[in-house]
């Protein structure tokens, strides 16, 4: 991972024309971007747990261009999955959505099952990635659970972190796992202990009503944290869904790999009749806003193992009628680079600072979850003699 991160050109294009969402519902702050035509049930993208909704910029980009309806949230403060379920359709109702199709990575891949199992009306389809049945392996591996709660930020970003595969990458996969870390490091410790508790909350996915044939798993073939045989336990769970086996992707296919996220085979419906392209002035989200982009094909990935097997016209996603305004990709600005000599010193001389102070924080502090989780124990076996 490199010290100084910056922000691609593609995603810089994005924040200034896609407009961010915040609504509260109840005692939860819901943040999101909606773009792209509002007639069709559209394809909401879920997180995993170093994720925010930013990191399904690159799908927002390409499928809204095609006619597809993307919604990209973040995971809101919950701590277990009933109150997951329940807050989510909630969520739902406020934005007057009623059915959907659900990606989701790592952590939003088992939120995605567990709400289409126990609300199987309003899911139409689930394209899986790199995701788990059972959070069993994952609390095993975190006894100290029970005080994540009150787990310094530093510390439970650290956790999070050491979770990501740090390098050697090939260009592509290091870029992505940059984007992630500077993403989890927008995040408040509420956000981390949260998404932690949902990933040890006891918790497995049952029978789902939806058919094998309306769900795609697409999982990397390279490196992964979520270990392969909770990943060969989702395939062997949906043994007629479709599985796209990528070579490579690292654990951020969505980034690495952004056009291999196919959506026709699987019932996702599309207007491209009502895409005219992106807004310049960033209003952005329904259809009679939006100018055309730039002509895009979308071939099957060449890993495909199972589903369709054809690679004819029939099975692409409809493409969006070319127009005049096509640069407006390559009129973005590519990098922030405006800085000088002197403040590129003094800004490298303060990361330098903050990793020297980190690094000695993380080696007096780094017993301090188990020195909480005795004293959690200790003070629950003093309850008991009493």
């Amino acid at each position: 991972m490199k010290g100084v991160f910056s922000a691609p050109g593609d995603y810089i294009h994005f924040k200034s024309q896609v407009p961010l969402h915040k609504i509260p519902i109840y005692s939860k702050q819901w943040r999101y971007y909606d773009f792209g035509p509002k007639v069709m049930p559209p394809l909401i993208c879920l997180p995993g747990t170093a994720g925010t909704m930013d990191v399904y910029y690159k799908q927002i980009l390409s499928l809204s261009m095609k006619g597809y309806r993307v919604i990209s949230v973040d995971i809101p403060r919950v701590w277990n999955h009933h109150e997951w379920i329940q807050a989510f359709e909630k969520f739902l109702d406020a934005i007057d959505v009623h059915h959907i199709h659900l990606y989701g990575t790592s952590l939003g891949g088992f939120l995605a099952q567990l709400f289409a199992q126990h609300r199987p009306r309003r899911v139409r389809s689930l394209v899986l990635s790199n995701t788990f049945l059972e959070t069993s392996s994952f609390s095993a591996a975190m006894p100290w659970a029970p005080i994540v709660g009150w787990t310094p930020a530093f510390l439970l970003k650290r956790y999070v972190l050491t979770g990501i595969r740090d390098g050697p990458h090939e260009p592509f996969i290091a870029d992505s796992v940059d984007f992630v870390v500077a993403q989890v490091e927008t995040l408040s410790r509420e956000d981390l202990a949260s998404r932690l508790s949902l990933t040890v909350d006891a918790a497995s996915v049952g029978p789902l009503l939806l058919s094998d044939s309306l769900i795609t798993i697409m999982d990397t073939n390279d490196f992964c944290a979520i270990p392969q045989q909770l990943k060969d336990q989702v395939i062997e769970r949906y043994p007629g869904a479709r599985l796209a086996s990528l070579k490579t992707g690292g654990d951020f296919p969505f980034l690495s790999r952004p056009d291999e996220l196919h959506l026709r085979r699987v019932g996702v419906e599309a207007r491209p009749d009502l895409v005219i392209g992106m807004p310049k002035d960033g209003a952005g989200g329904s259809s009679s806003e939006q100018k055309n982009g730039r002509r895009d094909t979308d071939d099957a990935p060449e890993d495909d193992k199972r589903g369709s097997g054809s690679t004819s016209n029939e099975n692409e996603l409809p493409l969006a009628p070319e127009g005049t305004d096509t640069q407006n990709l390559e009129s973005a600005p590519l990098l922030l680079n405006g800085f000088n000599s002197n403040e590129q010193t003094v800004a490298a001389n303060k990361v330098l600072s903050n990793f020297t102070c980190e690094f000695i924080i993380l080696n007096l502090l780094h017993l301090y979850p188990g020195t909480l989780y005795n004293d959690w124990k200790c003070r629950n076996l003093d309850s008991l003699c009493r």
